[in-house]
């Protein structure tokens, strides 16, 4: 080994080591770049017998900076953060329509009790009646409007669930493609590791991980995703796409399905929300599941006990006319959903039969054996009917305060989901239009009488709702605090996240990042490096020089 090898083999070295210090430089903004270093080795020495004589360095491989606990633990806690941000984004929205006391439901249905006090007070003021039905219809377009709004937003989280799928999909897609790169990279380059080509995949799985939460397996250098309870989004060389459909039981709930093979055939099979966690996505879902149905139904929860018991108490009385008292407000018929592989021809329908017993539950209906079985939704509470045996009397199936009633013969199996509440906020109507109509008055005791109005007043504090625990104001109060505490919940928890995520992201970037204070020190280091490296080969060539001349 003369001079000149050794100082090529130093120039060489330097050289790697400029060039990857020139490349962290150029990507020290680039997300998800991984710093890179050259990794060398002493080229070994000869055998003299004067000893060993050293050969040189040689780069051995160039390596990135990289920890993969620290990396899953900062895109763990982005996926998290995405999906507070999601639920947040939409929670914040219903808060903000409920919250404000000086308009919405609050001061309409203190201005409508106002104005039925001021009928009571004098019954044959047409004017007072002409403005109390102006304060009812003000009273349903409030609650017509808050729910309007609600299934507003229930349209854009289906919209916006279609999106994230298609998304996710197209990450799967783009990170199968870098998984062949990979292998085809490492086969090139003995073995080599592609650096760059491995930071653009770790970089996808991060941004995929902020759109749903993944699970990543690397087999044979290959990463495989699956989401939810383990259904496979990417196995090998394969991506398993998810779809965005309606749901089976309820079409206007957009769902998310996974595909499986059946029978030779490729089908799509709904994952249940619950399972699918982080990311926008899971936050979309979340937010659905725990505040937005609740929400709504609830709402109707309030139309219903609002018409009930108004109407109950106005039908006793007597208008302007003599004529006895009718409803003052209508609601909507409650329908079912048959299930998606009912085979019977049996039909449910249902009824009101107490509102103060409500819950603002949905509730599936499945025909068994010898009855009926009816689980309230999310809670899970079963209640069961056996057949009356008697075809003349139907079973009574009767739950908190909903009478379901089946006409038909169903199969076994048969089911059916019912959302008693969910539109009735929807479909809330002022039922009379005639000022003379609104009947105030104890039956013949003429147009002067004003007790029922009194009656009507009444319920303005009557434990009507939540059995028996909460008056009508109450009733919209819960609601008011429910979403408020959803909403703080949910602020708190982003805040904390995002110091977790900066505490985690700068734990990982001083592992991974590049320093550029260091890159420079390390310029002028390899530069020389490069400068002994090359005096190394002047110096031979000096001494050859001087060999030559000698001979002279």
């Amino acid at each position: 080994m003369n001079l000149a090898n050794l100082g090529l083999s130093g120039l060489n070295a330097a050289q790697n080591r400029l060039q990857t210090a020139g490349h962290n430089i150029n990507n020290a903004a680039t997300e998800g770049y991984n710093r890179q270093s050259v990794l060398s080795a002493t080229a070994g020495a000869s055998a003299t017998s004067a000893g060993y004589i050293g050969r040189g360095v040689q780069a051995v491989t160039v390596q990135r900076a990289y920890d993969s606990f620290l990396f899953r633990q900062l895109t763990s806690a982005q996926t998290t953060g995405a999906s507070l941000a999601a639920y947040g984004t939409e929670i914040t929205q219903i808060n903000n329509l409920f919250a404000d006391r000086t308009v919405g439901i609050t001061p309409a249905l203190q201005k409508f009790f106002d104005g039925i006090q001021a009928v009571a007070s004098a019954p044959a003021d047409s004017a007072a009646r002409q403005e109390l039905l102006g304060r009812a219809s003000s009273l349903v377009g409030q609650i017509n409007d808050s729910n309007a709004f609600l299934d507003d937003q229930r349209g854009n989280i289906n919209t916006q669930i279609t999106t994230v799928v298609t998304q996710i999909n197209s990450y799967a897609e783009r990170i199968r493609d870098l998984n062949t790169q990979i292998t085809t990279a490492r086969a090139t380059a003995s073995q080599h590791e592609p650096n760059d080509l491995l930071d653009q995949r770790d970089q996808l799985v991060a941004e995929l991980s902020q759109l749903v939460g993944v699970k990543v397996i690397e087999q044979d250098g290959n990463f495989n995703l699956t989401v939810g309870n383990g259904q496979i989004l990417l196995g090998g060389d394969t991506v398993f796409p998810l779809h965005a459909q309606p749901s089976a039981d309820d079409p206007a709930r957009t769902v998310v399905a996974y595909t499986a093979p059946v029978n030779g055939d490729v089908v799509a099979v709904e994952l249940p929300d619950s399972s699918i966690k982080g990311g926008t996505l899971g936050g979309l879902l979340d937010y659905r599941r725990e505040a937005l149905d609740s929400v709504q139904n609830k709402l109707g929860r309030l139309a219903v006990g609002l018409a009930t018991a108004i109407n109950t108490v106005h039908r006793t009385g007597e208008d302007l006319h003599g004529i006895g008292g009718g409803d003052f407000f209508t609601l909507g018929p409650v329908t079912s959903m048959p299930g998606p592989e009912n085979g019977g021809g049996a039909v449910m329908s249902a009824q009101f039969t107490d509102a103060n017993q409500l819950t603002g539950q949905d509730y599936r209906i499945e025909r068994t054996v010898n009855g009926y079985t009816v689980t309230s939704l999310p809670n899970g509470k079963v209640s069961t009917f056996t057949d009356s045996g008697d075809p003349a009397n139907p079973t009574a199936i009767e739950v908190d305060g909903i009478s379901f009633n089946v006409s038909g013969a169903p199969d076994e199996g048969d089911s059916w989901l019912v959302q008693p509440t969910r539109s009735a906020a929807a479909n809330l109507a002022l039922a009379i239009d005639d000022p003379a109509a609104i009947a105030m008055a104890t039956p013949g005791s003429g147009t002067s009488n004003g007790d029922v109005g009194l009656e009507l007043a009444k319920l303005q504090t009557s434990k009507v709702l939540g059995d028996g625990s909460m008056s009508l104001n109450e009733a919209f109060s819960q609601i008011v605090n429910h979403v408020g505490v959803m909403t703080q919940k949910n602020s708190t928890s982003a805040k904390a996240q995002a110091t977790l995520i900066q505490q985690n992201y700068a734990a990982q970037q001083a592992v991974s990042g590049v320093n550029l204070n260091e890159e420079y020190v390390r310029l002028d280091q390899y530069q020389e490096q490069f400068r002994a490296a090359s005096r190394l080969i002047d110096v031979s060539s000096s001494l050859f020089d001087t060999l030559l001349g000698l001979r002279n």
